[in-house]
Formats: structure tokens, C-alpha cells, sequence
């Protein structure tokens, strides 16, 4: 899907705050309502906007710790690791899954409460899934960087093309999104 510089901008005031009106948005961007509801439709029907969400501290909600777990599965086959993928869902623990290349087959990102609370789950969930050969566990000790998906910064591009310029920071209200 090509982009073009408002619907970049669109992005980035979506990504700052979803829960902005339309008339916020569209004024931020510089386009009437009608436009600016249209690109939004049309970016959610081609799935550049998978949906809308709260990022929630998890923290504050007791769960103060995350988890980086490697794993290495006995085989690849197709089953395996559909198997391992759809176990892995079942597990709301389970923030993120990637299968990986190198060392590792996966890198499985997990929220617990703490220590004991990790390992109650591996008791519990992790080591019951078959076909596990491997894991390697590393607990985070502080978030560097958490961020949203980068947006393309070009004038027109299409969607996963690499950037190359830059678009302007829309406004919501008075302040500038970043």
C-alpha cells in the first residue's frame, strides 16, 4: 500500500495518542474530517492499522518482572512448531514470541510477578510443552528502550519500503507529537 505523507502523519498522531478525536487528528495532520476518516478506514482495511490498544505499566498491575527466555526445540517440523507456537498463546504470561535464526529457535518474552512466581510457570506451563530441548533464561534488569514501530518517514513510500525522508510531526492540541 503506497503511503504518502499524511497518512505517515496520521501514524504518528494515532501512535501518540489512539484515543485522539478526529477533529484532532485531522487538524494535526491538515486534512477536513472526511479525508482524514477515509485514510484511517482505508489503513485498517489493508492492515498498516492492526488495531487500537492501551499500554498498560505492567508493573503496576504486579508484574515486575519480564523475562527473556531462549528456547531450542528436539525437531522443526511443521507440527513442532505450530505445536509450540499455539502452546505458547495459550500462555498469558507471554508477552511476545519470535521464532529466531541462530543459537536459539525462539525468543519468548514473559511477564511475572517474580522469582518464584517464573518459576511456578516453568514448572507449570513451560517445561509441559513437548519438544522443548533447550531453554536458556536471562530476567531483565532494567528497559532501555520500549518503543512503538517505526514509521517511514518519506513524503510517498510504500508500506515496508525503507525510509528516506523525513515527515513533519503532526499536532494535537498545542503540543507537537514526536
Amino acid at each position: 500500500m503506497e503511503l504518502d505523507k499524511f497518512d505517515i502523519a496520521i501514524l504518528r498522531a494515532l501512535q501518540q495518542d489512539a484515543r485522539a478525536s478526529l477533529q484532532e487528528i485531522s487538524a494535526a495532520v491538515g486534512l477536513s474530517t472526511t479525508p482524514c476518516w477515509n485514510r484511517i478506514k482505508r489503513m485498517e482495511k489493508a492492515e498498516v492499522i492492526r488495531g487500537y490498544s492501551v499500554r498498560i505499566n505492567q508493573t503496576a498491575i504486579g508484574f515486575a518482572d519480564t523475562v527473556i527466555v531462549q528456547v531450542t526445540l528436539e525437531s522443526h517440523t511443521d507440527s513442532m512448531i505450530e505445536d509450540f507456537g499455539k502452546a505458547l498463546e495459550d500462555i498469558p504470561e507471554v508477552l511476545e514470541a519470535f521464532l529466531v535464526s541462530g543459537d536459539y529457535d525462539y525468543i519468548v518474552r514473559i511477564a511475572v510477578r517474580d522469582t518464584r512466581d517464573y518459576e511456578r510457570l516453568l514448572r507449570e506451563r513451560i517445561y509441559k510443552i513437548p519438544g522443548i530441548r533447550h531453554s536458556k533464561s536471562s530476567f531483565v534488569l532494567r528497559t532501555l528502550k520500549e518503543s512503538m514501530a517505526p514509521l517511514p518517514t518519506v513524503a510517498s513510500t510504500r508500506a515496508g519500503a525503507p525510509p528516506r525522508g523525513r515527515s513533519p510531526a503532526p499536532r494535537i492540541g498545542k503540543k507537537r507529537l514526536k
